[in-house]
């Protein structure tokens, strides 16, 4: 069973509120915001699209060159992603590991969808969490393993 100190406590908080926002950015914003949702460390490492990107700045191209390939194929898809069994331990007072379980949903077209839609994947999310300077809580490394993937 986890037990937290009063700080971490508070960091356990925050970090839930770093990773429900980052969720937010990806199904709001489709991540072309990603640069200024405030929510990953600048020198963050982060796997998508099959390869590692390191820094922000290359996680944002990563976020706008897709929807670019997806416009281009008419096919920009809404997207949710549910976070759920959630566990974070504390390497030290600034760093901690979080796992959970993200199950993805995507469909093109224009919501409230009526017909069935399945899940498109469900992952394994590993990620890291730092706090900086500033005192804010951000991703400093994103991955993910899919256990389960629509065809």
């Amino acid at each position: 069973m986890a037990k937290f100190d009063a700080d971490q406590v508070m960091a356990v908080a925050a970090i839930k509120q770093v990773i429900y926002e980052w969720g937010d950015e990806l199904d709001i914003n489709d991540g072309l915001d990603m640069k200024n949702a405030n929510v990953l460390a600048e020198d963050c490492r982060y796997f998508v699209g099959e390869q590692w990107r390191e820094g922000i700045d290359a996680v944002a191209q990563f976020y706008q060159e897709r929807m670019a390939r997806l416009k281009e194929a008419g096919a920009v898809p809404v997207m949710r992603h549910i976070i759920t069994n959630l566990k974070i331990a504390f390497n030290d007072a600034g760093h901690a590991k979080v796992e959970f379980m993200l199950v993805f949903f995507a469909k093109p077209g224009e919501p409230p969808f009526t017909d069935y839609c399945d899940p498109l994947a469900v992952a394994d999310v590993h990620m890291e969490c730092k706090q900086e300077s500033d005192e804010h809580w951000r991703i400093s490394k994103f991955d993910s393993g899919q256990i389960f993937r629509r065809g």
